[in-house]
């Protein structure tokens, strides 16, 4: 009897370290209250680098509003593990933070029923006119804002100049994807190395080249179009740069995996398209490219085809059961809507802020750590691209339809060799039931 009692409190205090995450803090969260430094608000968040932008936004608030201090407590935990942590918090009623960073493809679970998510419009509403609005139309939900983005999120492709040169490829003749293809068996042909890398655990190999050509995992009116004719072709190209050996599926199974970060660093592929804002993943953790790389618009299928996509987003919101969710509203307002807030958003994590008007800025050009690693030249490209970018659909069924392209689509066609046509019907007709 003892040991059963003992055992049991064994497989409790398993499941709580499980839910507690990898978090950066030893607090567990919930509602924040005031301390000696100020009103504490806790920050959930499932990247490193949010938290960072975070803690410098909270130390230049406190400098700002001296009469409203915070004590920003900002834990990083793993991407799966924090959702799910803060579904259950939210659906419980209690544990939940006063802020959190939610992504784009698990937004919609948090907006079923009725949110337990503070309504955002009294901060969103009077800088409507500023910012890019499908960037928070993506969190709404009849009307009403609930999360706020980081960025527009342009796909861009990122070229290492030092393997092109060595094969004799010039990026600015890679017009359209059949370009991009015969400059990969060149460089495959001159250098063993290949073009680039596909993702078999996530979907930003996949997502963005479908967005290019107007499609979606969903329509408009929320139904799967995983199965279209487009997304089976894009699929199906993918598939044949594998077989081709012009491209290789990514070490680790995606693109932000500590494999893949080693084989990049080590000049592993030619070139990788993914949005802006992974400019940080190659500054943080590939930096033996720094002046390797360089950025251009992504090819098209089509001349005249739009030469980018808007992937990606973290919604970040505020919980009910906050109890400061005016300054944690004020907090989340200046860290992501303001002038300010933009200008930093670009200087410390590289990514395309959604303030348009900080684009133009003196400080958008100023030398940084992201043009000193990839040139003087990115906010041209950015620039060159911003009207070539197509809505994506946001609807209930993004959830399950991002985790089928992750989990079931991307590994068994590009790691398995699955009929894409076969693969694509089969998972489609599955997320329609």
């Amino acid at each position: 009897m003892k040991k059963a009692i003992i055992t049991a409190m064994v497989l409790v205090l398993s499941m709580v370290l499980v839910l507690s995450g990898c978090s950066t803090s030893t607090s567990s969260g919930g509602s924040g209250g005031k301390s000696g430094t100020g009103t504490k608000l806790v920050l959930w968040t499932f990247n490193e680098l949010h938290g960072k932008f975070y803690q410098s936004m909270a130390e230049m608030w406190n400098k700002a509003n001296p009469d409203q201090q915070i004590e920003l407590q900002a834990d990083t935990l793993p991407y799966d593990d924090m959702h799910n942590k803060l579904l259950v918090a939210l659906q419980s009623g209690t544990g939940a933070p006063d802020l959190a960073d939610i992504e784009i493809s698990k937004f919609p679970n948090f907006l079923k029923g009725t949110p337990q998510l503070v309504e955002l419009n009294s901060i969103v509403d009077p800088e409507v006119k500023n910012i890019v609005k499908s960037r928070v139309d993506i969190y709404a939900k009849e009307g009403k804002y609930y999360g706020i983005d980081f960025h527009v999120g342009a796909a861009v492709i990122y070229y290492n100049k030092e393997i092109l040169d060595k094969a004799g490829v010039n990026a600015d003749s890679i017009v359209t994807w059949a370009d991009y293809e015969e400059a990969g068996k060149k460089v495959l042909a001159a250098t063993g190395k290949p073009m680039t890398t596909l993702e078999t655990s996530d979907q930003w190999s996949f997502w963005p080249l479908i967005s290019q050509q107007k499609s979606d995992y969903l329509d408009k009116d929320g139904k799967v179009i995983l199965d279209n004719d487009i997304n089976t072709k894009t699929l199906q190209f993918l598939q044949k740069l594998v077989k081709e050996k012009v491209a290789v599926t990514a070490p680790g199974g995606g693109h932000h995996a500590e494999e893949y970060y080693g084989f990049m660093n080590k000049g592993g592929a030619a070139s990788i398209w993914m949005p802006m804002w992974y400019m940080g993943r190659f500054t943080d953790y590939m930096p033996d490219l720094k002046g390797k790389i360089i950025i251009k618009p992504m090819p098209v299928w089509e001349k005249g085809q739009f030469r980018s996509a808007g992937m990606g987003g973290t919604g970040t919101a505020v919980t009910k059961q906050s109890k400061n969710q005016d300054l944690a509203m004020k907090f989340l307002s200046y860290a992501k809507l303001s002038k300010e807030g933009n200008i930093q958003i670009w200087k410390q994590l590289g990514f395309d802020p959604i303030r348009i008007e900080v684009w133009g800025m003196k400080e958008l050009q100023e030398e940084n750590k992201f043009t000193q690693f990839f040139g003087k030249d990115i906010f041209k490209t950015l620039d060159s691209v911003k009207n070539e970018i197509y809505p994506i659909n946001v609807g209930e069924k993004i959830p399950v339809a991002s985790d089928a392209v992750k989990t079931k689509i991307m590994p068994s066609v590009l790691q398995d060799g699955k009929d894409a046509v076969q693969t694509l019907k089969d998972v489609s007709n599955e997320l329609r039931k």
